[in-house]
């Protein structure tokens, strides 16, 4: 009796067999993501805290939320998510060599960032024009604190644009140099990830 080996073709050798490639590592430096993973464990904890306020406070809250302008709050959303689609066409366009396509959408980007630091502007000072401050409740208290440390991480993300579109003009990315450009897209992703869950968890949800 002939062994199974015997029988059975050699998979290894097999012209149709698809052996697993190694692992494909995240786009960008590696230090970014470590970076990115911190910050994420920040808001976490800023929305596990507010989570617990507002379950000591649930009809301050459900009371204030109606007192914030969600349509402003909606069109950042809008603006954030249009903005990562820009830099995520920038990187695209780079990595086929078109480096001044890919500083157009960088400058999309860009763009779209700085209408939602004016809009959320506005915000703000309508809110202490009304004479609200860290200090008027519980629900503003973490309102204030939360979307003014995402609106630092905005600004920190167009500077970060900024320099990507002036190195990007440059034509200091291509194919074979992606690096920093994946890096920097990579925060302005998470700047975007964080404000889709920021919005609805305080403006919207009750």
């Amino acid at each position: 009796m002939r062994r199974p080996s015997a029988i059975l073709p050699n998979m290894e050798n097999h012209p149709d067999t698809v052996h697993p490639g190694p692992a494909a590592a995240p786009p960008g430096d590696l230090a970014i993501w470590f970076f990115i993973l911190a910050e994420l464990l920040a808001f976490g904890v800023f929305f596990a805290a507010y989570a617990f306020g507002r379950a000591h406070n649930v009809a301050l809250f459900n009371e204030m939320q109606q007192t914030l302008d969600r349509q402003a709050g909606a069109f950042n959303t809008v603006l954030l998510i249009t903005g990562s689609w820009c830099v995520a066409r920038a990187v695209e366009a780079v990595e086929r060599s078109r480096s001044a396509t890919g500083a157009r959408w960088l400058a999309a980007g860009i763009a779209c960032g700085g209408g939602f630091l004016v809009v959320k502007g506005f915000e703000y000072a309508a809110k202490f024009g009304a004479g609200i401050n860290l200090s008027t409740n519980t629900f503003y208290m973490f309102y204030l604190s939360l979307t003014f440390f995402h609106f630092m991480h905005v600004i920190l993300g167009m500077v970060i644009l900024v320099a990507l579109w002036w190195k990007t003009r440059q034509g200091a990315y291509g194919p074979g140099n992606m690096n920093g450009i994946e890096s920097g897209a990579a925060y302005w992703h998470m700047v975007d990830l964080v404000w889709i869950v920021l919005f609805p968890l305080v403006y919207v949800m009750h």
